[in-house]
């Protein structure tokens, strides 16, 4: 029999975030980082509030010196006075230990501390590694070990190096170095319980660049540990690269069941916006039917069949339109996110496209009748004419959402034939 869908879940503890579950039988989490001075109160208060708006569930911010520190209970306090619970993860480097210790407010006010083990010092990585782990039980906080293969524990990598040397049939160095990241997460986590960590409190990733790594070292984790398990590429890069090669890289393992939260690392434009990695992440989840957060917009391609330029300014008009009143939506119409829309440009496929989604419109492409059949529910609603198609399109989508998701006559919009 065909398997339609990803394999279920892995099994894995509930670590409680804030008020946000990850992993357990939960949802796959969205999450983003702030790229703001967390020093500017200010900013990086108004850009959490941006990528929580935007739907991100988690935002991690950077706690790199001090004045970082002691800026993080205002940014809190600013977040959650804008009406926002999204849990604050402080992602430390190099001195973790240090500003947990002297911020108490800091250690008190952040959801989730983020430790790189490769970056907690070298000759006592051991003791600030457990000075952070005692201000998480200290003040009741999850940890994501977080290893990166940039920042790699050194004294392992050199231990697995010359161990592999003495192999009759060595291995390359580039699979050393995914072993060792595996190893030092494994590890760490094993420390972090020793030191009475609770295993519902640990969150693991191991962050590479390129996607056949990313995919190989986060089989091997999901393989040996039911830790929950944060995927991302470290770097995906800008643009178009990015997205592909974040969504090559995680719809693979979350097909495969591995993965309980996410986040696509794209390298923004200059002034450009920071929430677009949080609306790739809901697409990728939202393609793979893993969970639904925007009515889809279904288009085609368009041909020589097709007033190109007609149907493709309809269908960006569409999803303008249900961009705009998603917020709206979103409070009024609960089940409003798995709508699925379809603007078809001729009558080859258009049709049965339309029929195929809850409410849709066939346009009569180049050189046919300028007619166009609108479905609603399977089956044809009315048809309609004229230069003003795209707004009375727009006001029976308006009605049919009313009508479905606002309990007020039942599944669909009516049924109404036109000619």
């Amino acid at each position: 029999m065909m398997q339609i869908g990803p394999k279920p879940r892995r099994k894995t503890p509930t670590v409680w975030v804030g008020p946000v579950p990850i992993g357990g039988d939960h949802p796959v989490v969205v999450q983003s980082m702030t790229n703001t001075d967390t020093a500017d109160v200010e900013a990086t208060a108004n850009q959490v509030i941006e990528l929580a708006r935007a739907g991100s569930e988690i935002v991690r911010i950077t706690v790199n010196h001090e004045e970082a520190a002691a800026a993080v209970p205002r940014i809190v306090e600013r977040v959650r006075a804008a009406g926002f619970s999204t849990p604050l993860v402080g992602d430390f480097h190099y001195n973790g230990h240090v500003l947990l210790t002297r911020f108490p407010e800091c250690a008190r006010a952040l959801d989730k501390y983020r430790i790189n083990p490769g970056n907690v010092g070298t000759r006592q990585r051991d003791r600030n590694f457990a000075q952070i782990i005692e201000a998480a039980l200290k003040y009741d906080k999850p940890v994501r070990i977080g290893v990166n293969w940039g920042s790699l524990d050194q004294q392992l990598l050199t231990e697995l190096m010359d161990a592999n040397a003495r192999r009759p049939q060595p291995r390359s160095a580039r699979e050393v170095v995914l072993e060792a990241m595996v190893e030092s997460a494994l590890r760490s986590a094993r420390l972090a319980e020793e030191l009475g960590m609770p295993h519902d409190r640990i969150v693991l990733s191991a962050k590479v660049s390129e996607v056949q790594d990313l995919i190989a070292v986060y089989r091997e984790l999901a393989a040996r540990c039911d830790y929950p398990l944060h995927l991302g590429l470290t770097e995906a890069g800008m643009g178009m690269k990015g997205i592909v090669a974040s969504t090559a890289g995680l719809a693979v393992l979350l097909q495969e069941g591995i993965g309980d939260t996410i986040r696509v690392s794209l390298t923004p434009t200059p002034g450009g916006d920071r929430a677009e990695e949080v609306r790739v992440a809901q697409q990728i989840l939202q393609s793979l039917g893993l969970r639904s957060f925007m009515p889809q917009v279904s288009s085609c391609p368009g041909c020589g069949r097709t007033a190109s330029t007609f149907f493709q300014a309809m269908a960006r008009e569409v999803q303008a339109y249900i961009q705009r009143r998603m917020p709206e939506w979103r409070q009024r119409y609960p089940g409003v996110e798995e709508l699925k829309v379809a603007v078809m440009g001729c009558v080859v496929n258009g049709p049965g496209e339309s029929r195929h989604a809850d409410i849709g419109i066939s346009l009569p492409g180049t050189f046919e009748e300028p007619t166009a059949p609108v479905y609603v529910d399977g089956e044809k609603y009315t048809t309609l004419r004229g230069d003003d198609v795209v707004p009375r399109f727009l006001e029976i989508l308006e009605d049919y959402v009313a009508r479905r998701f606002g309990g007020r006559g039942g599944a669909g919009a009516g049924r109404r034939t036109g000619a």
